[in-house]
């Protein structure tokens, strides 16, 4: 399922959205050099975050393979590897698929928490995904990079803000392929079931995508969200869209 747009219009404009956006695009072009090799391993030497680094869990020296002919070289706990993770990623793909859900779902919760109240649930939400990561796999060597820990938080959010938004979702089953609008909490639920059952099929210390960090960011998502919402700004919203 690839979500399109959604049929909840936002009150605000949703600066604090954009400007995640243009930060993961700017470090992407500027700090990890569109991808090109080395740029791209070096940075997710020195941004990513390595579990096993993190809690000391690794021998400082140890090379870690990144890339095609690079390693990192494992050192002391980067503590602002958590934070700086969230705005790195591994390919073109990682990091339009990224801002293109953040685009999707972040601007209604925004909408619903204020501009330093959403900045402040975004970051929070990143941690706690990355928190879950670690936690799945404390000894990994592999780099942990990337927003979807924070935007899953952003998407739980927005299910338990907005669970009958209608979600214009582009549906393919094989050579089937549809363009229906599903209720969020149908969406965003089979998205959550998908990566659960993904992180429970597979294995702990192997590469790819890190479906606990997703796990942990929606559920944190969930639990955050009543903190952080501005109740007036959400009754707003609701009125402007006749909610």
């Amino acid at each position: 399922m690839l979500p399109i747009r959604d049929e909840n219009p936002t009150v605000h404009t949703p600066v604090i959205t954009y400007a995640i956006i243009a930060v993961n695009l700017a470090v992407w072009v500027f700090i990890q050099g569109m991808g090109a090799e080395p740029t791209l391993s070096n940075s997710v030497c020195t941004l990513g975050l390595i579990p096993g680094e993190l809690l000391g869990r690794l021998p400082s020296g140890m090379e870690v393979p990144v890339g095609p002919g690079t390693s990192c070289m494992v050192g002391g706990p980067n503590l602002l590897a958590p934070l700086t993770s969230m705005f790195t990623h591994g390919s073109w793909l990682h990091v339009l698929g990224n801002m293109w859900f953040l685009h999707v779902f972040g601007n209604n919760v925004e909408d619903a928490m204020g501009k330093v109240r959403f900045l402040a649930f975004y970051l929070l939400s990143g941690l706690a995904a990355a928190t879950a990561q670690v936690l799945s796999a404390p000894g990994s060597a592999i780099p942990m990079i990337g927003a979807s820990g924070a935007i899953g938080g952003v998407m739980g959010g927005y299910v338990l803000l907005y669970p009958r938004a209608g979600i214009q979702t582009f549906v393919f089953l094989g050579i089937w392929a549809r363009m229906l609008v599903l209720p969020a909490f149908v969406m965003l639920g089979y998205w959550f079931v998908l990566q659960l059952l993904s992180g429970a099929l597979a294995p702990t210390e192997g590469g790819g995508v890190a479906f606990w960090a997703h796990v942990g960011g929606f559920l944190a998502g969930i639990a955050l969200t009543p903190l952080f919402t501005n109740r007036r700004l959400l009754a707003e919203h609701r009125a402007a869209v006749g909610d």
